[in-house]
Formats: structure tokens, sequence, C-alpha cells
């Protein structure tokens, strides 16, 4: 299916550039351009097209399949001082040290196409892409607004009701949220209601208004009373059972999803793919999608592309850049790939609003993850060290709670943990 898909979504992606070819400055000269890519954008099809429709221009992709040895990679070279790619692809969580060198990268709202505006993105994505001094240093691409998946059968098991509107009642906060999870281990007799402790925290802190650092890149740890109550509450239901105790994305973790060792699990929109490979066709139609998160909503994921100040055809590369985070481009990256969408107007597309997914009892998750995008807010600022303070300190320190370690114990090692990474 999938197969089909991706043939389908290459067939229209010719049409389209053919359309819009004539978008970009003219290539009059041999020009070459490098993309630096992790992962999958979907950019594999739109690619030669656009060499197509530019003469001249020679576009080469150099896509590195794991995100963290590409950013690894990306630091270095800024921190070291190298040439980077023309065009450079850098994912929400290490924005924050990209942003930190922002004189190593073109303002685009400066060298980009003059028809490229801020209304093209929803809001707090845009945002998200400029440094403190309000330089464009990256166009949007995909995002990954949160939802929540649950499974039915376990729900259903304990007493706990399924329909939508029941769903989406106890979704509603996060203290219906525990309130729901309180009962459901009780009535199951110890199951846990989520996989990971750190997978509900760091989704609580996206959603603060200030989260571990301020706009002076200092902690705000021990006067951010909405973290520590982040903490408290995430914690007690730790110790109430709550948390299976999982990793995500290792082995126990995707051991988990396969036998059912959780009922419900924070879901950017990305994680329906993940849910479905990692849990298997024995799991189908037994995971459910509501367009509901505690609190509001929350976004967990994405990428932007930056065009660095090194490369020495800004311009070109600025127009590419503009070209593929179009909303036609990422439609297709969309049906290619699964990268939610981050332009208004691709918001409306019969396409993305009708897409359904089978795997999830039919859910139109094109539905339920634009009407969570929307609710999104301002973007939380993130300094210099902010994805090390949630890999390094958080997480192992929730992990050791959840091995039995007293909270507030390891509160105060959360302290002295994140005061050795930052100010």
């Amino acid at each position: 299916m999938k197969q089909i898909r991706r043939q389908l979504a290459f067939a229209a992606a010719v049409v389209l550039l053919i359309l819009t070819g004539g978008c970009g400055p003219g290539t009059p000269e041999r020009i070459t351009l490098t993309v630096a890519t992790f992962g999958e954008f979907g950019y594999d099809d739109l690619i030669p097209g656009y060499q197509f429709t530019h003469p001249g221009l020679t576009i080469r992709q150099v896509r590195t399949e794991q995100g963290g040895p590409y950013h690894q990679d990306l630091l270095d070279k800024l921190q070291k001082g190298q040439e980077l790619a023309d065009v450079q692809a850098v994912e929400e969580g290490h924005l924050a040290d990209v942003l930190a060198h922002a004189d190593k990268f073109a303002d685009l709202a400066e060298i980009g196409p003059p028809d490229v505006k801020p209304g093209r993105w929803l809001e707090w994505k845009y945002e998200a892409g400029r440094s403190k001094d309000g330089k464009l240093v990256g166009y949007g691409t995909d995002i990954g607004p949160l939802a929540m998946c649950y499974r039915k059968d376990l729900l259903e098991a304990a007493g706990l009701p399924t329909d939508p509107g029941s769903v989406k009642t106890m979704f509603a906060t996060w203290d219906s949220f525990f309130q729901a999870g309180e009962k459901y281990v009780k009535r199951s007799h110890g199951k846990p209601w989520f996989d990971s402790a750190a997978q509900v925290f760091n989704a609580k802190v996206n959603q603060l208004p200030v989260g571990y650092l301020d706009r002076e890149d200092h902690s705000t740890l021990e006067t951010n009373t909405a973290l520590r109550d982040a903490w408290n509450q995430v914690t007690a239901a730790v110790k109430q059972g709550q948390s299976a105790g999982l990793t995500a994305f290792q082995d126990d973790g995707n051991n988990g999803l396969r036998t059912g060792a959780f009922a419900t699990k924070v879901c950017p929109s990305w994680m329906l793919g993940v849910i479905e490979q990692q849990a298997g066709v024995g799991n189908a139609g037994k995971w459910a999608l509501t367009d509901a998160f505690p609190d509001g909503g929350g976004n967990w994921g994405g990428s932007f592309l930056t065009v660095p100040s090194s490369s020495p055809h800004q311009k070109e590369a600025a127009a590419l850049a503009a070209w593929l985070t179009a909303p036609e481009q990422q439609l297709h990256a969309f049906r290619v790939s699964g990268n939610f969408p981050s332009q208004v107007d691709a918001f409306t597309s019969p396409d993305l609003l009708s897409e359904m997914n089978g795997y999830f009892g039919g859910a139109l998750s094109g539905q339920v993850f634009v009407a969570q995008a929307r609710k999104v807010g301002k973007p939380q600022y993130k300094g210099p060290g902010d994805g090390k303070i949630q890999e390094t300190v958080i997480a192992p320190s929730l992990k050791a709670v959840e091995q039995g370690a007293d909270p507030a114990a390891v509160w105060q090692q959360v302290l002295i943990g994140v005061h050795k990474l930052v100010p």
C-alpha cells in the first residue's frame, strides 16, 4: 500500500513541478547545491524535478539515516568553523544549539524569495525558527502535533469508557489523565497506564511557558515552580504503578507495544507509524486515536531547513529550501513519508483531511492532527543544552524513580546535574 502511495505521489510531483517550475531565481551558470538531511524527508522524488525545471542546477542530497550522528557532525562542524551543506536540515530538538550559532547562517527573511511570508506557516512553527535577535534561521518543514493513543481493549477490560466523548473527557487535563490511570491500575490488578515517565514528563514540560532555560540561557529549575509541579505529578503517578518503566524506541519499549504492556501513549503524528511497526499486525484495530491531549495542545518533533553562511550560492539555496517547504511539497512529503505539514494552506487539503488510518480503527488521523496543531500556543524558548538536560539528566533521573528511588532525593540530584551543564 505504501509503495502504491509513493508511486502516486511521484506522479503527482512530476505534474506539480511542471506547473510550479517557474519559481526561484534563474541559474544560467552551472551550480551545484548540496542538501544535507537525515531520516526520511520525502525529497527523493522532488529534487530531480526541481533540477529539470532549473537548467544549470545540480542538486546533491546527502542523507544520514540516524539523526543523532547527523546532528553531532553538524554541531562539531559549527564549533570548528568547517563548511556545511548549502541547505542543512535541523531537527527541533537540536535547533537551540544551531540558533546559538545564528551568525553562521543566512537570514532567510532577507535572502529568501519575496513571496515567502510568515503567515505561510503556523505562527508557532515560524517563530521557533527565529534567533533571539529575530533572524529567520530556518524554514519550517514538518511538525509533530500531539494527541493521545490508547488500547481500546485494555481500557474496556478495566471497565473504563472507550467511546470518543468519554475518552476525550478522560484525557482533557493532566489531572483527569492521572486520575484515570489510578483507576486503571487498580481495576486491572496492577497493569501500567503509560509506557514511560520520561515520555509523559517531556510532553508536560513542552507545554509550559518557560522550560528548563530562560532567555538568558540560565537554568530555571530552582525557581520554575511549574517544573517542580510537573515532576511531583509524574513521579506520584510512578509510585502508584502507572508507569511501565520502559524506554521508548528501545527493545523493551518495542516489546511493550507488542505485548500490550501499557494502555496509553503520548502520540505525536509520527508515532502512529512507530506503533504500527512495533506493535505488529496482531494488534491492528486494538489501538485508537483521539483528538485530545491533556491541558491543550503540544508538539513533539519536526525540522527546519537552514542555509549556512558558508554557502557560495545562498540565494539559490534559499529558493530551493523555500520550494521544498511550500504547501504542495509538504503534502507530497506527507504522502510519501507521513511527515505532517506545518503550512497553513496544507491544512485545507482534501488529501490531508481525508487521511484515514486503518491500523487505528479507521481514525481520520489527518483531521485529528490538524486540530491538534492548531491548539499549540507560542513556542517555548529552548536554549543551548536544553536537549542534553532532557536526555542526560531528566530521563535517567525519572528512570531511577521508576526503579524505586525517592523522587524528592532524585530531584536534588537533578538540580546538581543541570548546573553542571548550564549556569
